[in-house]
């Protein structure tokens, strides 16, 4: 699938990712992509919900998500009412949902659709053996990005070339 075919729903993590970040930079590349999260609250997972639920349901074209952080167990959260809306999703560094307040209990089914997760064996809020069990418990295929910490613009992952090459493979997939 063309990324132009789709609607990328660019998710999150806890705060807006600054302009260098690799999701901000995607989203200025990608036509098709739009931010979605809580208007208010980001950690307000109801909210954050919500949100995506209603994004997914905006528009005809097959959706796709691209989550960070915080916005990939948002994404947990609201796989069971996208009713057949996403046909896809990559999730990069998930927290480690035992030190997420309000994200706890997250759910540990099978998402239905095909998903890409995307950890660091040095990222400070999840440990790289709770996000393959995170990855194993939804059925995504996981990669262990190595020694990159929270994949993001602090721990120098700004433009993010690979995660860009993944993004195309799941792509390719769909």
């Amino acid at each position: 699938m063309k990324s132009s075919d789709a609607h990328i729903l660019m998710v999150p993590g806890l705060a807006s990712p600054d302009e260098g970040h690799w999701q901000a930079r995607w989203q200025s590349r990608l036509k098709t992509a739009r931010w979605v999260g809580a208007a208010d609250d980001p950690a307000d997972r109801d909210s954050r919900v919500e949100a995506l639920v209603a994004a997914a349901e905006a528009d005809d074209r097959p959706v796709v998500l691209i989550a960070h952080g915080l916005g990939v167990l948002a994404v947990a959260f609201a796989a069971p009412r996208l009713n057949g809306r996403v046909v896809g999703a990559l999730l990069v560094a998930p927290p480690d949902p035992a030190g997420a307040p309000g994200y706890e209990d997250v759910p540990r089914d099978p998402l239905p659709f095909p998903s890409l997760l995307v950890a660091s064996a040095s990222d400070p809020g999840c440990a790289l053996a709770v996000a393959d069990d995170l990855a194993a418990a939804w059925g995504s295929h996981f990669v262990d990005a190595g020694d990159a910490g929270g994949l993001d613009s602090a721990s120098g992952h700004g433009p993010w070339p690979e995660g860009l090459t993944r993004f195309a493979m799941l792509m390719a997939r769909l």
